[in-house]
């Protein structure tokens, strides 16, 4: 059996391609450049966090375990740090002791999972 690789115009020649204007140029889209909090509120379920760009992030609450196992009097002691990147949990002001990232909740995170 061979293996027959095809160039680019024969590929073309066979593959109907549909071509549509681009409406907008890439200059009128919106890229956020950084990402900072705005506002923090929780409700049962989620910690809702409003940046600075407009975006609502919403984390449940059960993947931070020790907001998930909290008091909900407790959860609502929360800081926002001075560059606006992380919400504090101060062990000092509550029966908390926790540091959310926000840029750990944005995009996806590679693990790796080592077994012996």
């Amino acid at each position: 059996m061979t293996l027959q690789l095809k160039t680019l115009e024969e590929v073309k020649e066979k593959i109907p391609v549909q071509k549509y204007p681009v409406r907008y140029p890439l200059s009128a889209y919106t890229f956020p450049e950084e990402t900072l909090i705005h506002e923090v509120r929780l409700d049962e379920k989620f910690l809702h966090v409003d940046l600075t760009d407009g975006r609502t992030l919403s984390i449940p609450i059960w993947w931070i375990p020790t907001l998930h196992h909290a008091d909900p009097t407790e959860r609502a002691k929360f800081e926002i740090n001075r560059n606006r990147t992380m919400i504090v949990w101060n062990p000092d002001t509550c029966a908390i002791n926790e540091e959310v990232r926000i840029s750990d909740y944005l995009g996806t995170r590679m693990t790796v999972s080592i077994q012996a």
